[in-house]
């Protein structure tokens, strides 16, 4: 029996040190976290899976190893936040690779227009999030389709994902919009201008999608984000309450020096 077979009967969530090591060796992005984060980590992905309930569609069998590899992504975001932040929501829905969704669509005249998205990912407001196994394993280099749909789930916690998520104390909604929105207008700037840009050009879709994307980055390219956007780098490590940058720094310098005793 594996985990989420006796997850589901009487809500015991420990993760072996097996899997655990295991979930982090495909994810050096939280590999790079130091020993005290990775515990406090696993603790989080623990009290996660006894709060949410996973499901699969298109054929995909639930595993042990799906569970803890998307938990793991979807609560690095929130490691000092709590899992209060990802409240009034329960259901994750796993396909195996890309899904299909139907779309109405209403036009000036009132005449609906029926079609579908083929996406990786998507969350709803108030509802499930729902997710590409694929995609999920694709993680790295600024694509992490976890964190980005986590994140819409974190800026949907105060209504319809705008860019602009709950914000705690020290950071106050005419900052975060004046940094924020400059680095979008920028950015879409930039991308109309045809630049090729390290960043993916999506996130210039709407600031939803500004947001969730520059999230991905903040976790997984840090160097980029601040490099690019250092005001909105900033705004990042204060709200997510995380220096990625700081802790690559730290795990760089240490394999550095262990390579250096070892030779």
């Amino acid at each position: 029996m594996g985990l989420f077979d006796w997850l589901s009967s009487s809500r015991s969530t420990a993760i072996s040190d097996a899997l655990w090591a295991k979930t982090l060796a495909t994810l050096p992005f939280i590999e790079h976290l130091a020993v005290d984060e990775k515990k406090s980590l696993k603790l989080l992905v623990e009290q996660f899976l006894a709060e949410k309930e996973f499901s699969t569609g298109g054929g995909l069998q639930l595993t042990d190893e799906i569970c803890v590899s998307i938990a793991a992504q979807g609560c690095l975001p929130i490691l000092n936040l709590g899992l209060a932040a990802y409240r009034e929501w329960v259901g994750i829905v796993v396909y195996p690779n890309e899904f299909v969704v139907p779309r109405q669509i209403e036009d000036d005249s009132g005449v609906v227009h029926e079609f579908t998205d083929v996406l990786s990912g998507e969350a709803w407001q108030g509802g499930p999030l729902i997710i590409s196994w694929r995609d999920v394993q694709m993680a790295g280099d600024g694509y992490n389709v976890v964190i980005h749909e986590f994140a819409h789930k974190l800026d949907m916690l105060n209504g319809e994902a705008d860019g602009i998520p709950a914000l705690h104390s020290g950071i106050v909604e005419a900052e975060w919009t004046e940094i924020f929105f400059a680095a979008y207008d920028d950015f879409c700037q930039r991308i109309d201008s045809g630049e090729e840009t390290v960043i993916d050009p999506y996130a210039s879709a709407d600031p939803a999608e500004f947001f969730a994307v520059l999230s991905e980055c903040f976790f997984e390219l840090p160097t980029v984000v601040d490099r690019e956007y250092p005001a909105l780098y900033g705004l990042f490590k204060r709200y997510y309450r995380q220096d990625p940058l700081a802790r690559f720094a730290r795990f760089t310098k240490a394999s550095s020096a262990a390579n250096t005793a070892a030779s």
